[in-house]
């Protein structure tokens, strides 16, 4: 047997949630994912941040009312991507500095340094997708 007949396939594995476009579906999000990120034997942190402000985004930022937005979880050999997708495809998120006594405003900045990537893919109108990328160790291959 050859050395790369011998090697195990990675295991692709995904979730995904609808969910209201409000702080209580933005909480939501943050917990399920967590709870699926321990499922799957991947570390919560810095995910669980990332998770959290993205959803926080989509509820405050990209809520429609009516409409939900969807939080999707890849995991791809060693790499964790995080996407919320919301349906105000015509505001498109980017980092500024906010003022220095403002209460808010700092989230994409906080997700530029913890994500190894992120950025937004326009999707079919009107909706758009934020996503960020962290590498992590694949987990243990259960048997």
């Amino acid at each position: 047997m050859n050395q790369k007949s011998a090697e195990l396939p990675t295991p692709v594995r995904n979730f995904s949630v609808r969910l209201s476009s409000t702080p209580r579906g933005a909480r939501l999000a943050r917990l399920l994912a967590t709870n699926q990120l321990r499922s799957w034997g991947l570390p919560q942190d810095p995910a669980r941040q990332l998770i959290a402000e993205l959803a926080s985004n989509a509820a405050a930022h990209g809520r429609v009312a009516g409409r939900d937005f969807r939080l999707t979880l890849y995991v791809v050999g060693g790499t964790l991507r995080i996407e919320v997708t919301d349906t105000r495809g015509e505001r498109l998120p980017h980092p500024q500095a906010p003022a220095p006594d403002a209460e808010s405003g700092r989230g994409l900045l906080l997700v530029e340094a913890l994500a190894d990537r992120w950025g937004v893919t326009e999707g079919r109108f009107p909706r758009k997708t934020v996503w960020a990328e962290l590498r992590c160790a694949p987990p243990e291959p259960v048997f």
